[in-house]
């Protein structure tokens, strides 16, 4: 039995050398320059990265992964795995707008992974090298473009000595916060993982034969988890292939996601929420005349609060394409799961239901809470209250816990934080249990989330930390009172979660309030590109404190949407 996703790709170079293992949409487009690698060329390259990391005496170490979007990551990745290097993936700065975000983010990550080298592409280490005198942290740091490594490296490679308990990568929680948390997954957690996506979504041999190995399309990431574990790695540990685009083809054109989908006719496919929402808002008639969708087997949904009325909308809009609607796949996960933990049946249409405490005002074909599916093989699922330690009866919204073979082995350097979220315990239970944060209920056996115990926003499948926002806001303008600031996000129907702050002025500033919430929001775009949804500005001392001074979010979201707050400029249109 493979004891890693290093000795299956082994397996699939001796076997099917020849076999596309990806291929790349250099401008997104089909018809467009297409790159692609197949799995004895994979191996080679990937061998190669490897050696060159065991020449230097790095294996145990972690190294940074800073690429543009390509095939180049995946060689690096896998080369780090193949070498027994600790994989750390990380955004490459790239753009104006991104660049000072991606580049306090680097500086985090190798501060707090002690990353000993940076594998990238040229362009990216170019950019870095020429700002080498302002990033300290790149000092004693070895930086490689992994396309300048020879072929002939890959000879002197040696396997390594790995096992199921070895640490695979580092996968660091999304968002700009001052204290990232790398999720240490194992060989192990990957390959449980890997077994149980095949499992769920049908990717058995019998289906790769049926769609001749075309397994994915995908535009997802590659350094967030989604999109590494799902379409990346999947399709190495079946020796499949996946046809991958940037994100950024996909946000200007959403019409090639489809367009690719139609071409390549892959089995499985998918995204957050707002991506099914983005091909609604750009779907045109010319567009539905040149789809073909029957192929299309899974769509998956996960990472963001899945909306019924997306699922609807979807499947009423593209069904002249010939997308049905038991190809919805609404599933969830996180990355301290690894991947995936629940996700429901190949071919059976999403199930709904009206979240308890939700009243008869709500639409069940809009605004119920969308099923999840089932645990996943030797997975365990509890809601639980969290106070009580308690495990909470069936149809009772509490926080979701989990258990199982896919839960990594806490967070990198963090002792405290792994204690609190990895080895919660019940009462009378001797499991430990991995606090998600998230809230949900069982019914007959399906997870239905509902929401979030922690202040964590996910907006757009980024997750975006309240305090960062606020720091933002308060420093925008000198009016607004430091550590007076609430930011918390509301639904915005088919929009989805949108981010609102609400901010103390001083008692002077209410003639200049329409200029202060101008300021606020142009804050907020440019340091975490997010459109606020509402900046409201309240009198001193009105937004709700706990009695150590600490700012009451979920109280000041319930005042706005009571209308309670104590204005002082009026609020934008809601």
């Amino acid at each position: 039995m493979a004891r890693s996703l290093v000795d299956l790709l082994t397996t699939h170079a001796s076997q099917q050398p020849e076999r596309t293992a990806y291929r790349y949409l250099v401008t997104g487009d089909c018809d467009g320059e297409i790159q692609d690698i197949s799995y004895g060329r994979l191996a080679r390259r990937s061998r190669a990265v490897a050696a060159w990391l065991q020449e230097r005496g790095l294996a145990g170490s972690r190294a940074l992964l800073l690429y543009p979007p390509g095939l180049e990551f995946i060689c690096g990745y896998l080369g780090c795995l193949s070498a027994g290097v600790v994989a750390v993936p990380g955004v490459p700065p790239q753009g104006r707008s991104q660049n000072h975000r991606a580049l306090t983010r680097m500086k985090r990550l190798i501060a707090d992974a002690d990353a000993k080298v940076i594998l990238g592409g040229r362009e990216v280490l170019a950019a870095l090298a020429a700002q080498a005198e302002h990033l300290p942290e790149l000092d004693g740091v070895t930086c490689v473009a992994t396309e300048d490594i020879p072929d002939e490296a890959a000879d002197s490679w040696r396997e390594p000595d790995l096992t199921a308990d070895s640490v695979a990568f580092l996968q660091y929680t999304s968002g700009s916060t001052s204290a990232p948390r790398g999720v240490m997954v194992t060989h192990g957690n990957l390959l449980d993982n890997e077994r149980a996506i095949t499992e769920r979504m049908g990717h058995t041999p019998d289906a790769l034969a049926e769609y001749d190995h075309e397994l994915f399309v995908s535009w997802l990431p590659v350094y967030h988890d989604m999109g590494l574990i799902g379409p990346v790695l999947n399709t190495v540990h079946l020796g499949a292939t996946a046809t991958l685009f940037s994100p950024l083809h996909f946000l200007q054109r959403p019409a090639r996601w489809l367009t690719a989908l139609s071409r390549y006719r892959p089995h499985t496919s998918g995204g957050p929420n707002f991506a099914y929402e983005l091909c609604l808002k750009h779907a045109t008639p010319e567009l539905l005349d040149g789809l073909d969708l029957g192929r299309w087997k899974v769509a998956f949904n996960g990472a963001e609060p899945v909306r019924a009325a997306t699922l609807r909308r979807f499947t009423e809009t593209f069904a002249p394409a010939g997308f049905r609607p038991e190809t919805l796949y609404p599933c969830y996960g996180l990355a301290e799961a690894t991947l995936i933990v629940t996700g429901g049946s190949v071919d059976t249409p999403p199930a709904l239901a009206a979240a308890p405490g939700a009243g008869p005002h709500v639409d069940a074909a809009d605004a119920a809470a969308v099923g999840s599916g089932r645990p996943i093989p030797g997975t365990t699922v509890v809601i639980a209250d969290p106070e009580r330690r308690e495990e909470l009866p069936e149809g009772e919204v509490g926080e979701i816990w989990v258990s199982g073979a896919g839960v990594a082995k806490g967070y990198w350097r963090n002792a405290l934080a792994t204690r609190e979220t990895f080895r919660a315990t019940l009462k009378d239970r001797p499991d430990r249990f991995l606090r998600t944060g998230d809230l949900g209920f069982l019914r007959e056996g399906e997870l239905f989330v509902t929401g979030r115990l922690k202040d964590l926003m996910v907006i757009d499948g980024r997750n975006h930390y309240p305090q960062d926002l606020e720091l933002s806001a308060e420093m925008s303008h000198g009016a607004l009172r430091p550590g007076c600031t609430a930011a918390f996000s509301v639904d915005g129907g088919v929009e989805g979660e949108q981010p609102v702050i609400v901010a103390e002025t001083a008692p002077d500033a209410a003639a200049d309030s329409e200029r202060i919430t101008e300021v606020i929001r142009s804050a907020i775009g440019e340091a975490h590109g997010l459109a606020v949804r509402d900046v409201v500005l309240v009198h001193p001392g009105t937004i709700p404190k706990t009695s150590s001074g600490k700012i009451q979010r979920h109280a000041s979201r319930a005042a706005y949407l009571a209308d309670a707050l104590a204005v002082v400029g009026a609020p934008a249109a809601r």
